[in-house]
């Protein structure tokens, strides 16, 4: 299908068979001497982060390292990062991300299923990195930010790299068949596994939502590098390239802070400021004297930024769009932040580490239909279907709820060493993702809930983003979540876990459970709702449900 700009996001693209290297490579020809990054009043420009980049690359080489070889990077967003996961991948080795808040033993598990080789962390991580080192194939260790003096074989980050080549080496990877980042899943309804990732995928996944949000095609530079032509005008697009300035609060380790919040920035040309913490009147400080053009996260920031009084007093007119991915916002969300940012385009996106990043988007042309609830329309070259949640390839009807698929060139080649867990999620190039959804007749995407969320009460389905949805549209109810209690005799009872807003301590659990409960079916009526103080959510801002369930008291045996 050819894009028709403005009204068309879903088409096809042509995709540079490049490495993903070449990523860093353009951004630095084109925008050069722009602010790339700012942390804690120091900057690094986008010729900055390349140079830095190509010097980390021949460090690598230097000692050893390149292609076949598997690197961690252990650190919070910070200025050495994209200098070493540019670098790392220059290098032709993997890029391996690992949460620096990682206990112990999931780190040695994690790094001893990747392979790594080498590793870079940063102060505070290095002692946690030495103390698992011995139960993993980690031969060099590169620091960041050292705390204090470096613990023996470690090597100070800008030592290791700074008298090195600012020239790239000669490296030469198929981005077809080597691997660029070796993922690991969330882990937030099991362990945690390793996705393999190649350059196309890294490459296809970064040009898709970068072209898709700017109005542009994919290009090569003189250079043979991948760059943007904004084909899209000025009245649909308002932010041009290399003109873009935002807040970066998702981590880097993560699926959507590695592609939308690193290599889709650095292809758009935006400036990333970047926040150690999430402090809401700081952010949004930040974002009137920065005039940011989009805000972007999960949909706990936006809970956040809502909640706080800062909102309706900053001047926030220089924001053109408002990005949200990880889990689905709540209708009550997106009407507040239309009330508050009239006119500004809002899009949701849907992906997981399997689909590199993404898979859908809201359409971001300012005039494109977007329907609220939903997740947006496949991105280019992308195709989705729903089955029967039970199993089955068949697709469904429009308007029918089963289990979500993906197929298109940005989905995973497998999991790492997992080939009966590869075998059941790819079936004949299609991602089975484990979400139900539901997709209406013009190809719009909603998700109701993950496949393994949903609860079983006597034979019945019931859907906890659904009563999630209820309780986040009455007052008083600032967050919320719904978790199933086993139950011997009828399978699940629901239950919810409520943050009040500010002031709403009067709201007590009966008039709650009443009011979401006259709404319902009586099978999807609410068995018990607690009050706390908050939910807990992963550091990509997905609400971590098992930690909920495990809240809960054990299995009660019969029904009173």
């Amino acid at each position: 299908m050819a894009i028709t700009w403005p009204l068309a996001p879903a088409g096809s693209l042509t995709y540079p068979d490049v490495p993903a290297g070449s990523i860093v490579a353009g951004a630095a020809a084109r925008y050069g001497d722009r602010t790339a990054f700012t942390h804690r009043g120091r900057e690094l420009s986008f010729a900055d982060v390349y140079r830095g980049a190509c010097r980390f690359a021949n460090a690598l080489r230097a000692h050893g390292f390149g292609p076949g070889d598997t690197i961690a990077i252990h650190l919070p967003n910070c200025l050495a990062y994209p200098v070493a996961y540019y670098g790392i991948l220059l290098a032709g080795a993997a890029f391996t991300p690992a949460n620096p808040l990682l206990p112990w033993p999931a780190l040695a598990a994690q790094l001893a299923d990747s392979g790594a080789v080498a590793a870079v962390t940063f102060g505070r991580g290095a002692k946690a990195l030495a103390d698992v080192k011995d139960q993993t194939r980690i031969r060099l260790v590169v620091v960041a930010e050292p705390d204090g003096e470096l613990t023996a074989g470690h090597q100070d980050f800008a030592e290791f790299h700074d008298n090195h080549p600012a020239d790239p080496p000669e490296v030469v990877v198929d981005p077809r068949t080597a691997l660029a980042h070796l993922a690991y899943t969330g882990g937030t309804t099991g362990r945690s596994k390793g996705v393999r990732l190649f350059h196309r995928n890294v490459v296809v996944n970064s040009l898709q939502y970068a072209c898709w949000g700017s109005g542009s095609v994919p290009v090569l530079d003189a250079e043979g590098n991948p760059v943007l032509d904004q084909i899209g005008d000025e009245d649909e697009w308002p932010v041009r390239l290399g003109t873009g300035c935002m807040i970066n609060l998702t981590p880097w380790f993560h699926a959507m802070g590695t592609i939308g919040g690193l290599n889709v920035p650095m292809l758009s040309g935006t400036t990333l400021v970047l926040h150690d913490r999430f402090d809401p009147p700081a952010y949004l400080a930040e974002a009137e004297r920065r005039r940011v053009t989009s805000l972007g996260g999960a949909p706990a920031l936006f809970a956040a930024l809502l909640a706080c009084p800062d909102l309706a007093t900053r001047d926030l007119s220089s924001v053109r769009t408002i990005t949200s991915g990880a889990a689905p916002m709540p209708h009550e969300m997106l009407d507040a932040l239309h009330r508050r940012f009239p006119g500004v385009v809002i899009a949701e996106g849907y992906g997981m580490t399997e689909v590199t990043m993404g898979a859908t988007q809201g359409p971001c042309a300012r005039s494109a239909t977007r329907k609220p609830g939903t997740v947006g329309l496949p991105v280019f070259d992308t195709e989705i279907k729903i089955v029967a949640a039970d199993g089955g390839e068949d697709p469904l009807p429009p308007g029918e709820r089963g289990e979500v698929c993906i197929r298109g060139p940005q989905v995973m080649a497998g999991y790492h060493e997992r080939p009966d867990e590869t075998a059941a999620t790819l079936v004949d190039g299609w991602l089975h993702s484990g979400d139900i959804g539901i997709l209406d007749a013009d190809g719009y995407l909603s998700i109701v809930d993950r496949k393994k969320d949903m609860l079983i009460y006597k034979g019945y389905n019931v859907y906890p983003r659904e009563l999630e949805e209820l309780l986040m549209s009455q007052p008083g109810v600032a967050s919320a979540a719904v978790v199933g209690r086993h139950r011997t005799d009828v399978g699940e009872l629901p239950v919810a876990f409520v943050v009040r807003t500010p002031g709403a301590n009067g709201l007590t659990e009966e008039e709650l459970t009443g009011a979401i409960n006259e709404k319902v079916l009586p099978y999807q009526r609410l068995r018990e709702l607690h009050f706390v103080d908050e939910i807990p959510v992963s550091a990509a801002g997905k609400i971590l449900k098992r930690d909920l369930r495990a809240r809960l008291d054990s299995p009660l045996p019969t029904e009173s």
